[in-house]
């Protein structure tokens, strides 16, 4: 494979700390208040003493410039605030959950009082935002579990009281639910796990009747509805291989009227202009993230910030009300980039941080797309990140499995593969089958084949990877989370000579408890996950044989396992089993557990750990030349 570092071989770069890839950025997750006269964003700090953790911060906007000191408006200590959102231009909505439960309570911030009021202070109850309702000033949508721990019903949440008004209760079988830009529910998702039914209404208040079903082969995922709110804008794979984005009219339910397709691929989803009643763009991923615009304007404002941002990808992600300004995110393979506002009638572009500077664009490593054939005949896509400054031959290897499995990996800035590029692995990513995006077709195909033809597909990158020259085989490591954890588990069980070292992070390992232990709202699904990965009676057979924790005689890798205590996904009990039966055989494994963690670690003190621990563990087993 021809280098742009073998015809101009950069010098290697610095080691740099650990803590510079996985730290939270200084500033950053920047949003709008409506009125677009107050930024919000996040940053680390320390309260009463406590480890630093990520909380809201607003500041006054004189045009484009921030002007006046910081005013942070949440105290959270035990973990970070992952996300937040304007209500209007006063109020703050954040979610939290406990340990990493996945129990999220809904809290809303007045930003000038700073008082603080949880909408949803219910132990054990998960909870959402179902609508901000942007045209409501003292309301919003939320749904919880409350009532019956499998399904969510909806309520109307006043902000400033707190009072929550139910509004669509959950008759047992909704899986998801989907409001009209006035914020009526008017339409419910019904599944079996085996069977979809799309309910429609016309107004609040009345029944429900069913319109479309489908199998759960075929997707019909609305999205979001007309601007006359009379028919539904949707993903739909139905009568072809891959997700577009259709028109339906509820009184004709059957036909779809296509909007937009992308080749060969599925769309991710599509946006809309609230204050222009306009469709604005679809996204996909080919090799790279992809826009189709459906409008001048948003094609003008992105045209004119990628022309001030050569070299970066842009992202558009907040404005202000009346469009007037945009928070733009530029980014590309080697660096998270920066944040800027835009300011779309001066067309101008003023940066407000460097989200990590402590890491040099030049010395990070290219993320290159790449492809090679399965031993079935399946495209498989993928990405390769080289470390700097190396010869691509007989390189220490870290394949690295995505979770999901119904999920893909994608370009941009990863700083797990800079940081084992920056240690001199090279690190191979692939879109194993399964993988969305790329068809129905491609997805099923993994349907009863976790450990079987999934795990060819890794094997198949490895194998392909080591006929390049590229990787030592003698030298090569697999490292994944959640089914990235499984298929590492799978690797050294099924391949036990492929790989040199192994790192399972909250990694599946028995099949049949693992969907045992699922949460309560995940049950109206498990028979779509026993035809997808298994039946635990009709298929106990070969759930068995590709149980790694079943069938841990096979391993004799170095395997380093991380697990958090509190995890609704994979329950902790996974990473025991499998530990266990490998001590029960005298076979040493590093075990870490941390007891206010869950599905992965978000705690920078954990994180740093953990990978500090994965650095010592890849070095000992894999010995990367300095």
């Amino acid at each position: 494979m021809p280098t742009d570092s073998a015809q101009h071989p950069p010098q290697i770069p610095k080691h740099y700390p650990v803590r510079d890839f996985f730290r939270n950025p200084d500033r950053g997750f920047f949003r709008l208040s409506d009125d677009g006269a107050t930024l919000g964003f996040m940053e680390p700090v320390s309260i009463d003493g406590a480890p630093a953790r990520m909380n809201v911060f607003v500041q006054t906007l004189e045009g484009s410039t921030p002007v006046g000191e910081p005013r942070r408006v949440t105290s959270e200590t035990e973990r970070d605030i992952a996300h937040f959102f304007w209500k209007g231009s006063g109020t703050v909505l954040y979610e939290k959950d406990f340990n990493g439960d996945e129990n999220f309570h809904v809290l809303m911030v007045d930003v000038v009082s700073g008082a603080v009021t949880d909408l949803t202070p219910y132990e054990g109850v998960r909870a959402s935002v179902q609508d901000d309702l942007e045209d409501d000033p003292d309301h919003l949508l939320i749904s919880h579990n409350r009532r019956n721990p499998e399904v969510f019903d909806v309520y109307r949440a006043h902000i400033k009281s707190g009072e929550l008004t139910l509004i669509a209760e959950n008759p047992g079988n909704i899986v998801a639910w989907q409001t009209d830009h006035a914020g009526c529910v008017r339409i419910g998702i019904v599944s079996d796990g085996l069977t979809t039914s799309l309910l429609y209404r016309a107004h609040d208040g009345q029944p429900f009747a069913s319109i479309i079903t489908t199998d759960f082969r075929t997707t019909v995922s609305p999205e979001f509805f007309s601007f006359d709110n009379q028919s539904f804008y949707a993903l739909s794979n139905r009568g072809r291989d891959c997700l577009a984005l259709v028109t339906i009219d509820p009184g004709q339910p059957e036909r779809e009227q296509l909007v937009f397709a992308a080749d060969e691929v599925d769309l991710d989803g599509a946006s809309y202009s609230h204050l222009r009643k306009v469709l604005t763009a679809a996204v996909y991923q080919t090799d790279k993230p992809q826009y189709h615009f459906f409008d001048e304007i948003s094609a003008d404002h992105h045209a004119r910030v990628s022309a001030l941002l050569p070299g970066y990808e842009v992202s558009f992600q907040s404005s202000a009300r009346d469009e007037s300004k945009f928070i733009v995110a530029g980014y590309n393979d080697r660096t998270p980039g920066s944040r800027y506002l835009y300011d779309a009638r001066r067309h101008t572009l003023d940066k407000l941080a460097d989200i990590n500077a402590s890491l040099p664009e030049r010395d990070m490593a290219q993320v290159r797309p790449i492809q090679y054939v399965s031993r079935d005949g399946l495209t498989i896509h993928g990405y390769l990140t080289l470390p700097v400054g190396r010869k691509a031959e007989n390189l220490p290897c870290v394949v690295n499995p995505h979770g999901g499995p119904w999920a893909r990996d994608g370009w941009g800035f990863n700083p797990e593969a800079q940081f084992l590029a920056n240690r001199g692995y090279c690190v191979l990513q692939m879109n194993f089958r399964g993988s969305t995006g790329y068809g129905r077709q491609f997805w099923e195909a993994s349907f009863g084949q976790w450990g079987l033809t999934m795990q060819d597909d890794i094997t198949d990158g490895v194998q392909w990877l080591t006929a390049q020259g590229i990787a030592d085989p003698k030298r090569i490591a697999i490292y994944g989370g959640s089914y990235g954890g499984y298929a590492t588990l799978a690797g050294i069980t099924y391949t036990p000579d492929l790989y040199a070292a192994a790192v399972d992070y909250v990694g599946v390992s028995n099949l049949l408890t693992f969907m045992n232990t699922i949460p309560p709202y995940w049950k109206p699904m498990l028979d779509k996950m026993h035809s997808m990965v298994g039946d635990p009676e009709r298929d106990l057979e070969r759930l068995v044989a590709t149980s790694p924790a079943l069938n841990a005689d096979k391993i004799q890798t170095p395997l380093l396992i991380a697990q958090g205590a509190h995890d609704p996904r994979v329950n902790k009990d996974e990473s025991d089993q499998m530990v266990a039966a490998l001590q029960a055989r005298g076979v040493k494994v590093e075990y870490i557990v941390k007891d206010n963690e869950g599905h992965g670690f978000h705690n920078d003190e954990n994180k740093f750990e953990f990978y500090e621990r994965m650095e010592q563990f890849l070095a000992l087993h894999l010995k990367p030349k300095p």
